[in-house]
């Protein structure tokens, strides 16, 4: 776990998972590469180990489903060490926080906010799915319009 640390800090990478001989690191913004795995290539987060900057409900919800076994993150929510407990997830951080803030330090994380009182993993893949689609539709269409 330590090689995974030194190199998600090294590499300003937003998360760093490796699986048996196999390590790849991500750097898209929240949850996407952890939703994309999970969707694209389960296999690949089963039994695996991650280091990540900050995790909050929604990625924990995401490691869970893929049967992540080990999780190292410097910032870790409170509701997302509640979803870990009892799941198998072995999680370690260095701060817990009441919850994940957005990225304008205004307010909740939106996924945060839209998983916090999700009972479930399963709960939560809904929620997170749904937003993630919406963004990347807008982000089509904002693309598009660009063009015109």
């Amino acid at each position: 776990m330590e090689e995974l640390i030194r190199t998600l800090r090294e590499g300003g990478y937003s998360c760093v998972i490796r699986n048996g001989g196999v390590q790849r690191t991500f750097s898209q913004r929240g949850v996407a590469d952890l939703y994309d795995l999970l969707v694209h290539d389960a296999q690949f987060l089963r039994g695996a180990w991650v280091a990540d900057k900050v995790v909050g409900k929604a990625a924990v919800a995401l490691m869970i489903l893929g049967g992540v076994e080990r999780l190292h993150t410097g910032v870790i929510s409170t509701p997302a060490l509640e979803l870990a407990a009892g799941s198998g997830l072995e999680v370690a951080f260095d701060e817990q926080v009441p919850h994940i803030i957005n990225r304008a330090h205004d307010g909740w994380c939106p996924l945060e906010r839209l998983c916090c009182d999700a009972a479930t993993a399963e709960e939560c893949f809904v929620r997170i799915e749904g937003f993630i689609l919406r963004m990347r539709s807008e982000a089509r269409q904002q693309g598009a319009d660009a063009k015109r």
